[in-house]
Parts: C-alpha cells; sequence; structure tokens
C-alpha cells in the first residue's frame, strides 16, 4: 500500500469534515417498474453512529422507506441459540489452543504484534486465558480491530453506523431483515479450516505494518465518503502479500454481491426499502451498484 502513502495525507488534509463532490455513499434506486424508489448506503463496520449525519439525504432517504434490510438481522444474532453458536464457532476445540497450533518462531512474532497493539502479549496469564484458545482467524479479527479502532478516536463498540439503522428502524416501527441468516455468516466468518487460517493469521502478522497503512487508507477514504478510493484499496488487497484466491474473494464479496441482487427486486417490489451494506459490496463492476444498474435500475447518487 506504499503507493497510496500520499493520497492518505491528503484525503485526510482536504475531505474530513468538509463536503466533496465526488464523494458518495448512498445512492437512490428506482425505474425499472418501481412505484417508489429505494435507497442503498455503504456501511464502515467501525464509523460511529453520529456520522450518519454526514451523509447527504440521508434522513429524508431513510423517512422515505418502509423497511431495513442489512447484511443480516442484528436481532437475529442476539437470540441465544445463535450467540451460543457464535461462541462455539469462535473457539478453538478443547485442548487445542493458538500457542499449541505456532511454532516458537511464530509466537515470538504474534507476541511482538500483540505488544504494539496492546502492550501486553500471550506471555501474560490473564491475556493468554481470554485470547489462547479464541481461534486464529478470530484472533486475527480481534487485532485488526484494534489497528482500525486507533484511527477513529473516541469509537464506542456498541454505538456503530450498522447498528443505528437497525436501531433507527426499530423506533420507527419499520421491519428489519437480512439478506442472510446468522449461520451463514458465522461460516463465511470463521468456517475456514484451522491450518488456513493459521496461515492467514501469521501473514497478517508478518505484514503488519502495511496492515496499519491499509487500515489508515481505508479508514480515510469511507469518512471521505469515496467508493473509487476503496476500490482502489480493495483491487490492492488482491494483490498484496496476504491476499487470498479468487474463489476466496467470490465467496466472501462477489457471490454475495450477486445473491443480493437476485433478491432485492422482489424485496423492492414490496416496499420501498433502505438497504445498508458494507460499502466495498458497492465498489466495481461486480459491486451491488453495476448490477442492479445491469439489471435496468437507474441509480443515482443522493447529493442532498
Amino acid at each position: 500500500m506504499k503507493k497510496y502513502s500520499w493520497a492518505i495525507a491528503l484525503i485526510s488534509i482536504f475531505n474530513f469534515g468538509f463536503s466533496n463532490s465526488q464523494a458518495q455513499l448512498l445512492y437512490r434506486i428506482s425505474g425499472n417498474g418501481l412505484e417508489k424508489p429505494s435507497y442503498i448506503v455503504g456501511t464502515y463496520h467501525l464509523a460511529p453512529a453520529s456520522f450518519a449525519d454526514s451523509i447527504p439525504g440521508l434522513r429524508e432517504a431513510f423517512a422515505a422507506t418502509e423497511q431495513v434490510y442489512g447484511e443480516v438481522d442484528m436481532l437475529e444474532t442476539l437470540k441465544p441459540e445463535n450467540a451460543a453458536k457464535l461462541q462455539a464457532a469462535m473457539m478453538l476445540p478443547e485442548g487445542t489452543t493458538i500457542s499449541s497450533l505456532l511454532s516458537k518462531e511464530q509466537m515470538e512474532r504474534l507476541n511482538a504484534v500483540m505488544r504494539e497493539l496492546m502492550g501486553v502479549d500471550m506471555n501474560n496469564e490473564g491475556v493468554a486465558e481470554q485470547l489462547d484458545r479464541l481461534s486464529p482467524m478470530v484472533l486475527e479479527t480481534q487485532l485488526t480491530l484494534l489497528v482500525y479502532m486507533k484511527n477513529i478516536v473516541g469509537l464506542d463498540p456498541a454505538d456503530l453506523i450498522d447498528t443505528y439503522f437497525q436501531r433507527e428502524a426499530v423506533k420507527s416501527g419499520k421491519a428489519i431483515l437480512g439478506f442472510e441468516t446468522a449461520d451463514f455468516q458465522m461460516e463465511i466468518l470463521y468456517g475456514a479450516p484451522v491450518d488456513k487460517q493459521v496461515e492467514d493469521l501469521m501473514c497478517f502478522v508478518d505484514n503488519f505494518k502495511e496492515g496499519v497503512e491499509t487500515a489508515e487508507f481505508i479508514t480515510a477514504a469511507y469518512f471521505s465518503q469515496d467508493l473509487e478510493m476503496l476500490e482502489e484499496i480493495k483491487l490492492e488487497e488482491q494483490e498484496g502479500a496476504c491476499a487470498g484466491k479468487p474463489e476466496d474473494n467470490d465467496k466472501l464479496i462477489y457471490d454475495r454481491n450477486a445473491n443480493w441482487v437476485k433478491a432485492m427486486p422482489s424485496i423492492m417490489s414490496d416496499k420501498p426499502t433502505f438497504f445498508a451494506v458494507g460499502a466495498f459490496h458497492l465498489c466495481g463492476d461486480r459491486g451491488v451498484l453495476r448490477l442492479l444498474e445491469a439489471n435496468g435500475y437507474k441509480i443515482e447518487p443522493v447529493k442532498k
């Protein structure tokens, strides 16, 4: 990501807190037989709920719709049976730990990154008790979150933009639905074989500095509401040291985009809908916006 270092600085200086004529996260979906338009907004899983006020036209678009669709119904994930399944999916089997899966040298490299992020490592008894039984993928996710959270001052994990839309839906009596089930998302996020999870964790560790720079760039691009730069990051990551195989990218992003777009016509015909999904899903030729256009819908940026 080094070639984008200059862009991070420019975005931060010129776009934070200012209106950018090219910036856009919210789009109107109309045409193709729809009686009323629907809307789609790109989210960032670590953006504070208050950022919604920075998206032009968002409140009006939200008020004009009758139901809210997210990637998943977050209330569904909180049900006891799903919470229990999630907890189980996040843990290694009994008797297995991160320390037992990694070599001594790998643990030293992991501990160095943990000390940089947390000030402590797995040699600390309390830290090991909390983290050593997590699956490698979950530990990598937790460390990645710490990297991103350092870029957002005052972030409250309990008050994020994804939950904001569903919380507002409850307040206004709108139905809340999700494209995917809790089980599907658990499989997508935590279902990889353990050896593949170890490989990915160590790639994160061994490319930590690059990952920090990527996090800075993603944060800056999102808060600047710049989908084009987010697309550049995504394409760059797909060629980076820790890039997944094309089929991994299909499973995580592109197949899901296609499935959502197949479902959207009947959803929008039933009721004008406010869709809130990760901004990366809106980007590029295989993103939701272009796929909707290819299916005959009119996609317009909402400016106010």
